[in-house]
């Protein structure tokens, strides 16, 4: 009899699973769409290309996905057991809440380890494939799109505006064209009365034959008459050819090489070799920057710098400095203008010294930011795996509880959990990035907060709470509307 209920089990969790699952990602990928229409839109990109960008983000966003489907359809599924009384019914044959879970909690494990495996193999070659490409498409000129009565700057050093386009045959009318290839300003105009475009068979060159035009076209940059006026070149021709170079219209596939030190694209092992790389490198740089700045600011050592020819500098040096090593002042031996050319290079001395501590200190920042980034995607791998576990121990029991199914309360109460689980780890995340909190500490604030409400509604759904039960809801609703 518990195989069967096992199998049953399995059987009523996997359908809402999948079905959440697609919709989840379904929502996110058209979140990722609309964040990027601009850059896909107009830019003549191949349907395949679109396919691999999002087919890449799709995996890309699989560790967001999965701990809210397995949230969302252990919600459903327990409730269903619930509102149809197939819990009560498993109960009463004398089946504890625990062995009912018991089939599930073992997928969940499993689920559990394939997403540590997929957050630690298959995501960061996702990550990489979609960074290189996403960079690409958005660095990606728009296509050359001609539209009527207004001017077109995508051809570097052309300006082109038309004042008709006959969509089928490609005929254009009122064709005025500003050169400024020269980056001396719009040194030539064209203007014509029709023309067409055609591109090569390579969509190397884009070929504009015009007919019946003008070109003007200025000699020199800067006149050179007494009446100030700018002696120019006019042309009419009947036939006029100008080619245009597309190279940067054709989309160039960047090296995934320049990628693949990024943080998000390395497994456990690299981000270990990496962080001890990085630590060495800011060890290195440190005792780099406390050498220089020993030096720096030894005041003696700069001494030699001060152009005096007089014989008692040397003998002077010993009295700048205090027998602890502070300085004291300059002697009265001086004179008032070797004083001041002390003061003035000292002072100079300082500012450059300023100046290098402030450039080093913001260098060891970014060094220590990078070494925090790592830090933080090591422990990411470890609590996508544990928050699949844990948001079932939080879904099965208050599906038990709210004994609802369906994808209404249920969807409103996981969406809601889920929400509040994903903004602690977003706060986690970013005060872990900016070095308030350790990044252990930020990366597991979400599923600390969560481990003691999932053992609290285990307790409930165990103890057959009425807690979430919307009829006893209603039921104090009505109490105490009868009271009024």
């Amino acid at each position: 009899m518990l195989n069967k209920v096992q199998i049953f089990t399995v059987k009523s969790y996997i359908p809402p699973f999948i079905l959440t699952f697609m919709v989840v990602m379904f929502i996110l990928l058209m979140q990722f769409v609309w964040k990027y229409i601009d850059d896909l839109v107009g830019k003549g990109l191949e349907w395949t290309l679109i396919a691999e960008l999002l087919w890449y983000t799709s995996a890309s966003l699989v560790p967001m996905a999965i701990p809210l489907a397995i949230l969302l359809s252990s919600i459903m599924t327990f409730g269903n057991f619930g509102e149809h009384y197939e819990l009560v019914a498993l109960k009463s044959a004398g089946l504890s809440l625990h062995k009912i879970m018991r089939p599930l909690v073992v997928l969940s494990i499993i689920l559990s380890i394939a997403a540590f495996y997929f957050s630690n193999n298959i995501l960061p070659v996702a990550n990489l494939k979609m960074g290189a490409l996403l960079w690409d498409v958005t660095q990606q000129k728009p296509s050359l799109n001609l539209k009527p009565g207004i001017f077109y700057n995508g051809i570097e050093g052309y300006s082109i505006k038309v004042d008709h386009k006959d969509t089928e045959t490609g005929l254009l009318e009122g064709i005025l064209i500003y050169d400024h290839s020269s980056r001396m300003g719009a040194s030539q105009v064209v203007t014509a009365r029709t023309g067409k475009m055609e591109t090569t068979e390579d969509e190397r060159y884009m070929i504009l034959t015009l007919n019946d035009g003008t070109s003007y076209e200025e000699v020199e940059a800067y006149p050179l008459n007494k009446h100030n006026a700018m002696p120019h070149r006019r042309v009419k021709f009947q036939k006029q050819v100008i080619t245009f170079d597309m190279a940067s219209f054709k989309l160039e596939r960047t090296d995934e090489d320049l990628f693949k030190d990024h943080q998000q694209m390395l497994t456990l092992n690299q981000l270990v070799a990496a962080e001890d790389t990085l630590v060495k490198r800011l060890g290195e740089r440190i005792e780099m920057i406390n050498s220089s700045v020993s030096s720096r600011y030894f005041f003696g050592t700069h001494l030699d710098t001060i152009a005096l020819d007089t014989a008692h500098i040397e003998e002077d040096v010993a009295q700048l400095l205090d027998p602890e090593g502070k300085f004291k002042g300059i002697p009265f031996s001086y004179t008032k203008e070797e004083r001041l050319l002390i003061i003035t290079n000292a002072t100079q001395i300082a500012r450059h010294n300023k100046a290098y501590v402030t450039v080093s200190n913001m260098d060891l920042e970014q060094k220590r930011s990078l070494i925090i980034k790592h830090k933080v995607e090591w422990h990411r791998k470890f609590t996508l795996s544990f928050a699949c576990l844990l948001l079932f121990f939080v879904g099965a029991p208050l599906g038990a509880i709210i004994r609802k199914g369906g994808l209404g309360l249920p969807g409103v109460i996981a969406v809601g959990f889920f929400l509040i689980f994903h903004l602690l780890s977003i706060f986690g995340e970013k005060t872990a990035k900016a070095g308030i909190i350790e990044p252990y500490v930020g990366m597991w604030l979400a599923p600390a907060f969560f481990l003691p409400l999932g053992i609290f509604l285990t307790h409930k759904a165990s103890t057959d709470s009425s807690l979430f039960d919307v009829n006893s809801f209603l039921d104090k609703l009505k109490f105490w509307k009868k009271t009024d």
